[in-house]
């Protein structure tokens, strides 16, 4: 195994956010950061999945899997360039049968009441998604899993499941935070000329819906990664901004 967590992706290393200055390192104390932001914005209590309920998928994820065994993680959005939890290592990995798609709208985040945002999903479809995936060390699966649902299932907009990907180094099974389909909030793939309209003005208390877009495009080519929707996506939504 390797001590240097970027040995296979040197010139990674600067381009993350570290976890110990993260915005989305999801401790309790910044749940509740978001909780107040959430009760100032006028959503009900319930703007969130119970703890109980949110940990109750965490377990039931995990609840087969070997204890002294590490934990690998798929990153396609956001957690390419600000993880959040402390990771071992980091590989380039291509996971089937999944593409990007901003496809779930929000009243948080990136967006509000009155300006929702599109934020990203890794929706089924036909193609393959390329991203980083990072290894959680056994010792800190517990602790690190706890807080990465904090972040990804706040809203139960995902759908946690295992799967195969392919990486440089060897196939590893990874956990794919994929589109929960069946989420209120899921409105599937609209036309292109539809979302690029909203994320090229929704903005919330994360910042605007076109800066996650632009972090997302630019960590991609810092990674050589060439995502089609990304690209047509970027170049309509600058295009908002012309007109």
């Amino acid at each position: 195994m390797t001590q240097n967590p970027f040995a296979h992706l040197p010139h990674l290393r600067g381009r993350l956010t570290p976890s110990e200055t993260s915005e989305l390192r999801m401790t309790p104390q910044r749940l509740a950061v978001w909780d107040q932001r959430a009760r100032d914005a006028g959503h009900p209590a319930s703007w969130r999945l119970p703890d109980a309920e949110r940990e109750a998928t965490r377990h039931a994820v995990l609840r087969h899997r070997d204890a002294d065994a590490d934990v690998w993680v798929f990153a396609y959005g956001s957690l390419m360039w600000d993880p959040g939890i402390h990771f071992a290592e980091v590989r380039l990995a291509r996971v089937e049968g999944f593409q990007r798609r901003f496809s779930y709208r929000i009243t948080s985040g990136r967006g509000s009441p009155e300006c929702p945002a599109l934020m990203l999903t890794l929706a089924p479809e036909h193609g393959q998604c390329t991203g980083l995936v990072f290894r959680i060390p056994a010792e800190l699966v517990e602790a690190e899993t706890t807080i990465l649902w904090r972040r990804e299932m706040v809203r139960g907009g995902y759908a946690p499941q295992w799967h195969r990907l392919a990486t440089p180094q060897g196939d590893i099974d990874a956990l794919v935070f994929a589109a929960n389909c069946a989420h209120p909030e899921y409105v599937g793939e609209l036309p292109l000329d539809e979302t690029a309209a909203v994320v090229a003005t929704a903005c919330g208390p994360l910042g605007s819906n076109r800066a996650y877009l632009e972090s997302l495009a630019a960590q991609l080519a810092a990674l050589e990664i060439d995502d089609a929707y990304i690209a047509r996506l970027l170049a309509q939504v600058r295009a908002c901004g012309r007109s």
